[in-house]
């Protein structure tokens, strides 16, 4: 019997090392420097700082492969301690704030040339959608 997959993503991270700055807005401190992974919703940013979820971020990144710079607001959505087998170490996922429309246009226009990036822990089972399909079958 196959298991069907969770798909929670709703879209797809591309496997691109991004220079960028992310700053947090409560004391002004710099939480990165280097993302390494990128959506048109989010980054990854390796990180030093300790930081919160929920956190407020000031980010600036260039697109990859050009000499456009984007100006974002975002918010700490997780923070990976580099504890689990193949964590890129101590980082931190920023959920954009929504883009301009031109700025969102630009960065899903750039992003098309990059592979999706592997994902560090095994997908999740959907037991719900799993017993639905042996219902039905």
């Amino acid at each position: 019997m196959e298991m069907l997959l969770a798909s929670e993503r709703r879209v797809a991270r591309r496997a691109v090392i991004v220079e960028c700055q992310a700053v947090r807005e409560r004391g002004f401190r710099l939480l990165g420097t280097r993302a390494i992974d990128l959506s048109t919703d989010g980054m990854l940013v390796l990180t030093d700082a300790p930081a919160l979820t929920g956190e407020p971020v000031i980010v600036t990144f260039r697109l990859p492969d050009t000499d456009v710079w984007i100006d974002a607001t975002a918010t700490i959505a997780r923070t990976l301690h580099g504890r689990r087998v193949g964590d890129p170490g101590r980082a931190v996922g920023l959920r954009f704030d929504p883009l301009d429309a031109a700025s969102g246009r630009r960065l899903r226009a750039a992003l098309e040339r990059f592979p999706p990036t592997f994902p560090y822990r095994a997908p999740r089972v959907d037991y719900a959608a799993t017993a639905a399909m042996i219902l039905l079958s």
